[in-house]
């Protein structure tokens, strides 16, 4: 493989080793269910074939060495494999500290540390969750070196884990589970409240996947959705004051919200709830159409998410809405929705593959007109989740 063959000798130039191991960590796209996660609901995410490769080598002190071909100016940072705390100064190496020191504290101790050359083919900010890629990735390597004989989901849950308690980001449990439980040509449908979960195969048959970038920068940890977290579970406690056994708005059935919702005092945080609850069971909705053959219903309910996303939610934005707002109006397309944490980041459009080529011209065009820069796209082929490439 060329990318690997390149970064291999990037490795030995930068650490004067051979690498021993090469690794692959998918990034994800979710095609419906956005928000819904944390809220106790259903995802319908799957890993793609874009991501994050590492080629390792370990080791036999307690330092890790990593280096990053796509932030090369930030250079070799080195962290102890022991006793971490974030460290502004290590800027993207936290990511990988923070699973270092998650492992730690669950009792799984590293015993040496690594040589590690990291490069990414997900483009930055487009919210296909190149942090939790990059999480899992560190997971397995760990994982594999120490034979910590973890499988795969613990390794998803301590990598959340990182990430909310390490780095500061409330994420949900979705982008490490897409990530590390990929399978190819299939979504999963994942139910965020028990991690229960099937594979459904994605046979489009004529048409495929295409993922358009904003490309307007968006960062989780500083955006506003730790805010509408809280949003949602201030709404759950009202909630729970005339429905005491719910445990997560993803318990609901839309009627049942609509007869309860008037107990959430503030209309805002209501609107937020009914996202939630609106937006978990047009997910399951979507997935039986899907397996039903019925790709159209499912392209009407992607774009119904949009909606709700824009209105009761409020994470889409400018570039967002007009990406969606153009594709809607494209020969060929089945269903156009934003996608990850909104703010920025891209959308997911089920496209027909003869109209892939106007797709990309046609939203281009007016997208960079009325945005004032151009956004870019990737056809999306679906991915097995993290794995070691041998070889």
């Amino acid at each position: 493989m060329e990318i690997l063959a390149t970064m291999k000798q990037e490795f030995a130039k930068q650490f004067g080793g051979e690498a021993e191991r090469s690794y692959f960590s998918p990034g994800r796209v979710n095609l419906i269910g956005e928000h819904t996660d944390y809220n106790g609901g259903h995802v319908f995410p799957c890993a793609i074939s874009l991501g994050t490769y590492a080629v390792v080598a370990d080791r036999k002190d307690m330092t890790t060495r990593i280096y990053s071909m796509n932030l090369a100016d930030k250079g070799i940072i080195e962290f102890p494999m022991t006793g971490l705390s974030y460290d502004t100064a290590k800027d993207w190496a936290n990511y990988p500290m923070g699973v270092v020191d998650v492992f730690e504290k669950a009792g799984h101790k590293a015993t040496h540390g690594f040589d590690i050359l990291i490069y990414g083919t997900l483009p930055a900010g487009a919210g296909l969750s190149s942090s939790a890629s990059l999480e899992v990735l560190t997971s397995v390597i760990l994982n594999e070196a120490f034979g910590f004989g973890l499988d795969m989901i613990e390794m998803v849950k301590l990598s959340q884990k990182a990430e909310n308690q390490f780095v500061g980001v409330n994420c949900g449990i979705m982008d490490q589970f897409a990530v590390g439980m990929g399978k190819k040509d299939c979504a999963i449908l994942l139910d965020c409240n028990t991690l229960s979960y099937r594979y459904s195969k994605i046979a489009l048959e004529d048409a495929s996947i295409v993922i358009t970038n904003t490309n307007k920068p968006h960062s989780l940890a500083s955006s506003a959705y730790n805010v509408r977290r809280a949003q949602c579970e201030h709404a759950l406690n009202e909630l729970k004051e005339v429905k005491p056994e719910l445990k997560a708005l993803g318990e609901l059935g839309n009627d049942e919200f609509n007869q309860i919702a008037g107990h959430i005092e503030e209309v805002l945080e209501r609107h937020r709830a009914r996202h939630a609850v609106y937006e978990n069971n047009r997910t399951l909705d979507a997935v039986k159409a899907l397996e039903n053959n019925d790709v159209t219903e499912f392209g009407r309910l992607m774009n119904e998410s949009h909606f709700s996303l824009r209105d009761d939610y409020e994470v889409t934005g400018k570039e967002l809405d007009t990406l969606a707002e153009i594709a809607w109006q494209q020969e060929g397309v089945i269903g156009s929705r934003m996608t990850g944490a909104g703010f920025g980041g891209s959308t997911v459009s089920l496209v027909k593959n003869d109209a892939i080529e106007a797709f990309k011209k046609n939203v281009g065009e007016a997208y960079t007109e009325k945005i004032g820069y151009a956004p870019s796209f990737v056809v999306a082929s679906i991915s097995d989740g993290t794995h070691r490439i041998e070889g």
